[in-house]
Parts: structure tokens; sequence; C-alpha cells
């Protein structure tokens, strides 16, 4: 299959720019995967698509406000910081803008001198790996230094770092959101829980990779970024409890159904593990786990499409994605959801 056969054209305007006001309040495109029927509701109505006995699979990863803008010690010129992977306690892997001023043993300083940084050596792809030097906790200068790492087709600035954050999110490591998540509000997932729905646990940090467009016109020839993930126990558990009873796994997210579709690649029962993901779904590819899933919209020939097109058919899919261009859909990050079921 070709990348081109992913494309659908979307007007610029359609980008959503900025988080709506009440989470749950996004529209919801709910997709029949079998005979590609479409309804159109909000998100708050999935509840009613959720029955006793599923489970709800939720990535509990958290975004690091992993933008920094110092300057140069010795110069003073400007620097920008992204923090992409932390390699010991205080060494990550960093990209730089711009790189050139970042030879080894350059130093930075960010806020008032409260955080520095010194460039140890140039890595793979012209990244930096650097070592941070702070008083306290790292995370909590990261908070008050720190920007949120807004996908690039994003240009207006977030006006609370909490709404790229989705409302259950614990463990920190993420360089982008897992945007599906972002239309829950706790109000919300006690109702689906009070319905008799099971409400489980993943952890996955999304990589920028996730942003990478797809340069191969095979779409078999693209080599897919790897994430690290946790399959904790309690998790595995419920998801074959989920399975052997005949209901099904609803997965929040395209992240979260990378961490079920790599731990069921050697079939079922799951087993409590962790480690890095470069699974790679798109049509023709089976799902052993994932019965349901629920879904931003993707850009044009993303591995994303890719994988909901896997799920719901190539046909299906575009023809939703048209639709939803038609009738006004906000796209991406924070845009509005589909339900493939």
């Amino acid at each position: 299959m070709k990348t081109s056969d992913f494309y659908y054209d979307l007007p610029q305007e359609l980008i959503a720019q900025e988080p709506i006001k009440v989470r749950s309040e996004s529209r919801l495109m709910v997709l029949d995967k079998h005979s590609g029927e479409i309804e159109h509701k909000h998100f708050y109505d999935i509840a009613d698509y959720l029955n006793e006995g599923d489970t709800l699979i939720l990535n509990d990863t958290k975004v690091l406000p992993a933008r920094l803008y110092g300057t140069k010690e010795d110069t003073g010129g400007a620097i920008e910081f992204l923090l992409l992977h932390k390699h010991t306690l205080d060494t990550w892997e960093v990209i730089l803008k711009p790189g050139r001023r970042a030879k080894p043993g350059a130093r930075f300083v960010f806020g008032n001198g409260e955080l520095k940084a010194e460039i140890l050596e140039v890595i793979n792809d012209g990244n930096r790996l650097v070592r941070f030097e702070y008083d306290g906790v790292f995370e909590e200068v990261l908070d008050r230094l720190g920007e949120m790492p807004l996908p690039p087709y994003i240009t207006k600035k977030l006006e609370d770092k909490n709404r790229y954050q989705t409302v259950y999110a614990k463990n920190s490591g993420s360089a982008a959101a897992p945007t599906a998540g972002l239309h829950f509000t706790p109000e919300l997932l006690e109702k689906i829980k009070k319905k008799g729905v099971n409400v489980g646990y993943v952890t996955l940090h999304v990589g920028l990779g996730t942003f990478r467009p797809v340069k191969a016109d095979e779409i078999s020839d693209h080599k897919m970024h790897s994430e690290f993930y946790i399959l904790p126990e309690e998790t595995a558990e419920l998801v074959n409890k989920t399975k052997q009873s005949g209901k099904r796994v609803v997965s929040v997210g395209t992240t979260a159904t990378r961490v079920l579709e790599t731990a069921g690649l050697s079939g079922l029962p799951l087993k409590k593990q962790t480690g890095w993901t470069d699974i790679f779904i798109y049509p023709g590819k089976q799902f052993n786990v994932i019965d349901a899933l629920i879904t931003n919209f993707h850009l044009p020939e993303s591995t994303l499409i890719m994988l909901v097109s896997a799920l719901a058919g190539r046909e299906n899919i575009l023809n939703a994605y048209n639709t939803a261009v038609r009738e006004k859909y906000r796209f991406f990050s924070f845009g509005d959801a589909m339900f493939i079921h």
C-alpha cells in the first residue's frame, strides 16, 4: 500500500488551535467498523456506547513541560531546548535550536540561573546529551520554567498548561499528550464506572516521532519510532478477564492500543511487561486485543490514520474523515473525537 492512499484534503481552519471550554463537550463521531455507518454525537454520550463488563484502557502518561528557553552562558545568545529522553538522573537527550551554538562544553542558563546545562556530546540526528544542574527536584524546576511542547501545527499559546494533560495523567515522561484522553472529565469517568465498565491503565511515553511524517512511498518501508511502555499486572489480568467473558476491550487512543497490541503479539493471555515498542499497525495487520477504539482525527498520510484504517477499513475511515471535513469537525490534538466500534 502507498502512503498516498491515506491522503485526505483538510482545510487549515479545521485544525483546532485551542481546547474547547469543557473537555467532554467536544463532538464525537461514532463509526461502525463493519457497516461504515456514522452517527454524530457529543463526547459525553460515550457512556451510552459502553456496556457493563466492557473494559476501558487509558494511558496515564504525563506530558513534561519539556520546552525551555534560555541563553548561552558566555555570549547571552538565545537558545531553545526540547527535552526528549532521560538517560540518567540529570542527563537528557535534547533537541536544540539553534544547534550550531551547542558544542561539547557549551553552557546554558535558564530562568534566573536556577537551572543550568552543559553539553556533554553530540549524539544521533544531531541531538545533544546534556547534563542539568539545579537545586531541589528537577520536575519541580521544569514545572516552573518549562512550556508544554505543543505539536508543530498548533501556533496559539496555551493559556492553561493542564489542558494539554489528561485528568488522570500520573507518570511523567511524554513529549506529547495522548490526546484521545483529553476529552474525559472526572465526572464522566465516574458515570462510566457506575455503569459497570472496568477502567484500567497502561503507560506509554509518547515521543515526538509520533508527528514525524511518513516519507516512504510504500508504507511497509517506513521505519517506526520507538516508545517506552508499561503494562501493569492488574491491567493485563483485567484485559484477560474481559476477553474470557466475551466483553469488549475499548482502547482510549492509539498509544494505549500500541501497548496492548505489542503485549498481544504472542497471543493471549497478556502478561505484565515493560519495554520499548516500535509496532507499526496498518491495513492487513490483525488486532489481537482491542475491540473498539476512542481516538482523535489524525494527520493525512500519518502512521495513526493507517492504524485506524487497519481497524475500520481504509474506505470507511476516508469516508468518515471526508464527512468530518464537510461537517466542520475540529481536527488533531485539541480537536473532536471518534469512537470506532
